[in-house]
């Protein structure tokens, strides 16, 4: 963006488990980079602890209009179960990793309600980003900033390892929420922590480290709620970023310790019991969920104690005894963790193995991908982890690496959980941060070519206009695992095969291998179909020149009339119908 165009940068990070904002102003960016604010205190309406983001977690009323979001919604829905109003209502929760876990996305997908009833994706998607949207300008508001929507440049997070197609999604949903497409920059997550951190002079670590120092490279290791994403980044002159490992990741985020605690519960109570205890006292369900998350945070692997846990004891009795047939009590007392659990009052605790047990397969998985990572010739020279996103608070999850990796230098930036919303801000005042970035995937269009029977195979060859050509030939833009500079161009060639013609259509396609010859070859997929509309009609063959502009965090294409020089509107659209 032009600098005089906007007053403010805001970021939004549409989590997993939680969402938030943070914000600077430009003139503030200038003199003191680090002067970001967030939201102060979204309100909880429990006891339990205080948060700087809010739960991602929407409330629409049976006519599919906005009520509530975050912490307000988990209550306000909870209530409305109490008082038997809940089908007048849908509530959705951590329906982010839909995203994630669908291979195949498109605009007309559906999400499902905590109840079962279902609403478009993009409804649910564009609804959450349009309510932090709103809370952030009340908040302006209220700061008398005078800052207008029209006057922010806003950043969306993404996780690295997402793919095109989702990045398409979350952007499609921002825009129909109200936010400019020419404002509006999409930040990959373990890329935004790593810009923070440049400017952290000394991170406290063992030794003491400077995230500044050029040459330097470290891996970035974002464990949030619902993935980890880990990329590797080399400090280059211009206080640039060069990307030395392409992002991969999973799903062993934070929430996959809590799924877990919830299997044991219902190892202990019964499957029926806890779908039971979530319909119809969410309220009691929503106390245990936020129990564990503070019991979670502040698990020592030093205490060899137990972890003490508040519980709704008497709901879960009355339960027991109407489901069970028998009391909460003697169930516990009759399970096969009879020997690691003990109730108190309404407190429950449970022997330290036994919670760490629970986080033992995420922490088993979080670090065979780092070994993984550092397998590759390209990362020989990391000397340091980044640990950032919310799990990464996790002293268990931190002791375990130290553990594995006794060579390296383990960073954990103070608040973690807020590293990627802080350089989210950063990265939107200045999106040259990066300089260049590895390939996820080979990037190619659908063309044919002369055929030859020496270079293609038989299977492939088909007659157009009387003459013999090998079809579905895979044209390479470049590969996976191509280091390539941010906002590089690549250009290709297409000609018209019929005269008059109003508009021009083409194959992109992907693929994990790096060089394919065909498009229909395994690890190849059809990525979209840009469409060339022409302005005006020619009866003679017409040359168009196409620049893909890849390096980027997203994939940006124009395209140019050769005879004229003239730009030609060129529409990429990656999701399907």
């Amino acid at each position: 963006m032009e600098k005089s165009n906007y007053m403010m940068v805001a970021a939004l990070d549409f989590g997993t488990t939680y969402s938030g904002y943070a914000f600077s102003f430009r003139n503030d960016f200038e003199t003191e980079p680090l002067k970001i604010q967030a939201n102060p205190i979204w309100m909880t309406g429990s006891s339990q602890f205080m948060s700087l983001k809010t739960p991602t977690c929407l409330l629409l009323d049976k006519d599919q209009k906005f009520v509530a979001f975050g912490f307000q919604a988990e209550n306000m829905y909870a209530e409305y179960v109490l008082d038997e109003l809940q089908d007048e209502f849908y509530y959705f929760h951590r329906f982010k990793m839909y995203l994630h876990n669908n291979k195949n996305i498109t605009s007309t997908m559906v999400l499902e309600d905590i109840t079962g009833k279902t609403l478009p994706a993009f409804d649910v998607f564009k609804l959450s980003i349009k309510a932090l949207v709103n809370h952030l300008l009340e908040t302006l508001d209220t700061q008398g900033t005078g800052v207008k929507h029209d006057e922010v440049q806003w950043v969306l997070t993404v996780p690295a390892i997402w793919t095109d197609t989702a990045k398409q999604f979350m952007r499609s949903s921002a825009e129909e929420a109200g936010i400019n497409p020419d404002k509006l920059i999409l930040s990959l997550e373990p890329e935004a922590a790593s810009i923070l951190c440049q400017y952290l002079p000394i991170t406290k670590s063992e030794k003491g480290f400077e995230m500044s120092k050029i040459g330097t490279e470290y891996m970035v290791v974002d464990l949030g709620g619902g993935t980890a994403d880990i990329t590797v980044h080399q400090k280059v002159e211009k206080d640039q970023l060069k990307e030395k490992h392409r992002a991969t990741g999973n799903n062993c985020g934070g929430t996959s310790v809590d799924n877990r605690f919830f299997i044991l519960l219902e190892n202990i109570f019964g499957k029926s019991l806890m779908e039971s205890l979530k319909k119809e006292n969410p309220l009691a369900y929503l106390d245990l969920e936020r129990s564990f998350e503070a019991a979670k945070r502040n698990i020592d692997p030093n205490n060899k104690g137990k972890v003490t846990m508040t519980i709704p004891f008497t709901t879960l009795d009355k339960l027991c005894k109407k489901i069970n047939k028998t009391d909460f009590e003697t169930l516990v007392e009759a399970s096969d963790y009879a020997n690691e659990i003990k109730l108190l009052n309404d407190k429950i605790r449970f022997n330290i193995d036994l919670i760490v047990n629970l986080f033992k397969p995420s922490i088993d998985s979080v670090i065979l991908l780092m070994k993984e990572v550092l397998r590759s010739k390209s990362t020989k020279g990391v000397t340091h982890f980044l640990m950032v996103g919310g799990f990464s608070e996790c002293s268990l999850l931190q002791n375990e690496i130290r553990k594995s990796f006794p060579g390296k230098q383990i960073i954990v930036p103070k608040d973690a959980g807020l590293s990627v919303l802080k350089g989210a801000v950063l990265f939107g005042h200045r999106p040259d941060y990066i300089k260049s970035r590895i390939m996820p995937r080979t990037y190619g269009v659908m063309t044919s070519l002369p055929f030859d029977p020496r270079k293609f195979d038989e299977k492939y060859c088909v007659v157009m206009d009387g003459e013999e050509r090998c079809d579905k030939i895979f044209s390479l833009i470049t590969s996976v695992d191509d280091s390539v500079e941010a906002g590089t161009k690549f250009e290709k060639s297409y000609f018209t095969p019929f005269p008059n013609q109003e508009k021009m259509d083409f194959n992109v396609y992907v693929s994990t291998e790096a060089n394919p010859c065909y498009v229909d070859e395994e690890g190849c997929k059809h990525l979209c179909t840009p469409t060339i509309i022409f302005p005006d009609i020619c009866p003679d063959k017409r040359w168009v020149d196409v620049e893909f502009e890849l390096g980027n965090t997203e994939i940006k294409m124009t395209a140019k009339d050769r005879k004229s020089g003239k730009q030609i509107k060129a529409q990429i659209n990656l999701l399907h119908p």
